[in-house]
């Protein structure tokens, strides 16, 4: 049986079939721009059309459902999508939109949460219990599973660590509050930062090879980084004592986030003597969400250790 799975991220949608024999592996991967200046309507069309395109390159026939991540959350009250920062999605009831256009059942979840739930299913975070998915790149995401189960909770909002305040920042996010964590290290808070202090406009990949070869701006941002980071995870750390925590995104591939300098940094802020936690990247790559969106359906005990998770078990 083939699955689709769809990441609808904020400048661009990726599409999938997976075999549910091999969830892991793309039969037929696509993507398409998001256009969300385009306006609602054509992000709807967008997936609409990329949808079509799957079923025609794959040969598959559309199933009866399709999994969709998206970036905010449905809200449990009210049906309507919150906390997006594609924020033409907000307020707007996607899951009914989304099946109407595409004449199927659409299963919605974040797309942290599905990036969390592929990674710990599949990839990086395999054999963990407790596995927390961040994706630190143009925003700050996360996602938790635990025992093969992505956690929702009662306002739809589990593993919104992007969304903390961190002492001391002040700088307004879109969510109306002031120093969230992604107002501080995503990739573009890091690339103001740097610009603060430099005047030029350069991607943080262009900063990490500046701060390597030794410019102070650079060292300055990175720094920045590895403190706010460590405070921001210690929070999480503190709370779930995971296993492992997986980090995706372009922040995510540095390789500071990684380093005993930083785990030392970390550990400052967890109340214990020792860090086991583990800092992983990725093994699924960009389509770690995709992958995890196609899972949605598999709901049941039995279909998740089919999927390869031998500790899946329901949480409740």
């Amino acid at each position: 049986m083939s699955r689709f799975g769809i990441d609808l991220g904020g400048t661009k949608i990726e599409g999938a079939v997976v075999d549910s024999a091999r969830p892991d592996c793309a039969v037929c991967r696509l993507r398409v721009p998001t256009e969300s200046a385009r306006g609602y309507s054509h992000v709807i069309s967008q997936v609409v059309k990329l949808v079509g395109r799957l079923e025609r390159e794959s040969g598959m026939a559309r199933p009866s459902w399709i999994g969709i991540g998206t970036p905010g959350v449905i809200d449990p009250a009210t049906g309507v999508l919150k906390n997006s920062n594609t924020t033409c999605l907000n307020g707007r009831r996607v899951r009914e939109d989304l099946a109407g256009a595409l004449g199927v059942e659409a299963r919605l979840a974040n797309d942290a949460n599905c990036f969390a739930l592929a990674e710990a299913m599949f990839g990086a975070g395999r054999g963990r219990r407790v596995v927390v998915g961040l994706i630190l790149g143009t925003g700050c995401g996360g996602g938790i599973v635990v025992d093969g189960r992505v956690l929702d909770g009662v306002h739809g909002i589990a593993g919104e660590w992007g969304h903390n305040p961190i002492c001391g920042e002040r700088t307004p996010c879109y969510c109306g509050r002031k120093g969230c964590v992604e107002t501080v290290i995503s990739g573009p808070s890091l690339e103001r930062f740097y610009r603060g202090r430099t005047g030029r406009r350069l991607s943080l990949r262009e900063i990490a090879e500046r701060a390597a070869a030794g410019e102070r701006a650079a060292r300055a941002t990175l720094g920045r980084l590895r403190r706010k980071f460590s405070a921001a995870i210690a929070a999480v750390i503190n709370i779930l004592d995971p296993d492992a925590v997986i980090i995706g995104g372009g922040v995510g591939n540095l390789d500071l986030i990684y380093s005993q300098e930083t785990r030392a940094e970390v550990l400052r802020h967890v109340f214990n003597t020792d860090l086991r936690t583990e800092f992983l990247r990725p093994t699924l790559g960009d389509s770690a969400g995709v992958f995890g969106a196609a899972m949605l359906t598999a709901s049941s005990r039995s279909e998740a250790k089919r999927a390869g998770n031998p500790r899946a078990r329901r949480t409740r």
